[in-house]
């Protein structure tokens, strides 16, 4: 490939362009470390959108695939190269052009990473929601492409939420700006939010502008034990329904608290078979009004402890315990697989239910359940105890039943992850033959010759 290297030195600057394996093993994943890799053919670090450009017009010209990166924290294989090719790491556009606060909205480029544009946003009194679990390394364009979440999206919804505005570069390096700052449009089709979710597999988003939100003033944070799932599950349902819309709420099972406690003081009692971490946030009478809804359902509920946490300090304990789960698992285990079939709040209980019935089923690997019990984004993760080829069966037929069960109970494959290729096989299964065809013909007008990010979304056979 020294010829593709050469050429690509030509457009960028020579040491922005890599080709040495150690490079370019580097970028033949993305998180899903426990699937398949493909090593790209040359990396290529754009620093602006004519860079992209030219790349785009080269890679169209000789046919060559192309997957566009951003951190690479996804957990679906979305910018894994399986077909070789080029990789566009989008890190070094990572400037934040501009936040509004008369205008409440932001632009930024692509390789802004989220946590960084999270504490610009709050330095001008202003809020920007989705906060994936990845928010540290993850980038603003990773986020557009996939339409993360995180455990805001009950209150406040998903990334694609709140994108008002991209650049974006076409398969052939053309260049367009869909959608603006306004904040409504009802010009023509929406192709802003078609490449919300299109995960690179149309064109590579170049820069992006969202709409803010003024910054809550505060914070208070509540902590639920509940007897059974089933009571955690109609908790939740009574907050919701009796008007209270907190921030975040989590469902943690018993195990995952146990492991929590190391971490957080004073521990919490570990006798109830689910647990409720809720953040309420607002002013300090909004939150009062809240929390006394919320402990006056409870305590009607029955459950059976509840710990209010009004020292934002001690809260944050809790939040990053919570965050930190899987890390502190995989220090007893040596592999994890984590899912995130999405049901309907009401399906919650049965879901979990259904879960647990399988997990006590297996022999070679661990289920586990969390998720963010607000908006019904179930996270099933598998743990191993042990890598072995028995392991790994067990474990991909776990997958397929727990995807089904989602689906079975009117739910979805990915609520926040995307497809990749790790649920390519499992997107027919929810949308059928004929929306699928009318995804490839949508993929098939934008991108003609099948060079962005492909084997993404569905199998194609190949």
């Amino acid at each position: 490939m020294k010829g593709l290297a050469k050429d690509l030195g030509h457009i960028v600057a020579k040491e922005r362009v890599k080709t040495d394996p150690e490079d370019l093993f580097a970028y033949s994943g993305d998180a899903t470390y426990y699937i398949k890799r493909g090593n790209p053919d040359a990396v290529v670090l754009p620093e602006n959108t004519n860079e992209v450009s030219e790349v785009m017009r080269y890679a169209f010209h000789n046919a060559i695939p192309v997957t566009p990166r951003g951190a690479g924290s996804g957990l679906s294989g979305g910018c894994t190269p399986l077909r070789g090719g080029i990789v566009l790491d989008m890190k070094r556009m990572g400037k934040i052009l501009e936040i509004s606060r008369r205008n409440m909205s932001a632009r930024v480029e692509a390789g802004v990473v989220l946590g960084d544009f999270h504490r610009a946003v709050k330095k001008e009194g202003l809020f920007y929601p989705p906060n994936p679990q990845s928010m540290n390394v993850c980038t603003l364009g990773g986020n557009v492409a996939t339409r993360a979440c995180g455990p805001h999206g009950v209150k406040y919804g998903a990334t694609g939420d709140y994108v008002m505005g991209l650049e974006v570069v076409l398969p052939d390096g053309s260049i367009i700006a869909p959608g603006g700052l306004a904040a409504r449009s009802s010009a023509g089709y929406d192709l802003t939010h078609l490449f919300a979710g299109s995960e690179g597999t149309l064109g590579v988003i170049t820069k992006a502008n969202f709409r803010l939100l003024a910054l809550p003033p505060a914070h208070r944070t509540a902590v639920v034990a509940c007897e059974t799932i089933e009571q955690a599950g109609d908790t939740v349902a009574e907050i919701l329904a009796g008007g209270t819309l907190p921030a975040m709420v989590e469902f943690i099972p018993q195990m995952a608290i146990i492991a929590m406690n190391n971490y957080i003081n004073p521990p919490l009692i570990t006798e109830g078979q689910a647990y409720l971490l809720i953040d309420l946030d607002g002013t300090l009478d909004e939150i009062q009004a809240q929390a006394d809804h919320v402990l006056g359902i409870c305590r009607r509920m029955g459950v059976l402890d509840i710990r209010v946490i009004e020292d934002e300090k001690e809260a944050e304990t809790y939040w990053t315990a919570r965050s930190n789960l899987g890390a502190m698992l995989l220090t007893v285990m040596k592999k994890a697989i984590n899912e995130d079939v999405a049901v309907p709040r009401d399906k919650i209980p049965e879901f979990v239910r259904e879960i647990q019935k399988m997990a006590a089923t297996l022999s070679k690997v661990v289920l586990g359940i969390g998720g963010h019990a607000g908006d019904g984004n179930m996270h099933p993760s598998i743990f191993f105890p042990e890598v072995n080829k028995e392991a790994e069966s067990e474990a991909q037929e776990t997958i397929k039943k727990v995807v089904r069960l989602g689906l079975s109970l009117g739910g979805t494959v990915s609520g926040e992850h995307g497809i990749g290729f790790h649920k390519a096989e499992f997107l027919h299964w929810e949308l059928g033959e004929i929306q699928i065809r009318l995804l490839k013909r949508i993929k098939k007008a934008f991108d003609p010759k099948g060079i962005m990010n492909p084997g993404k979304l569905w199998k194609d056979g190949r």
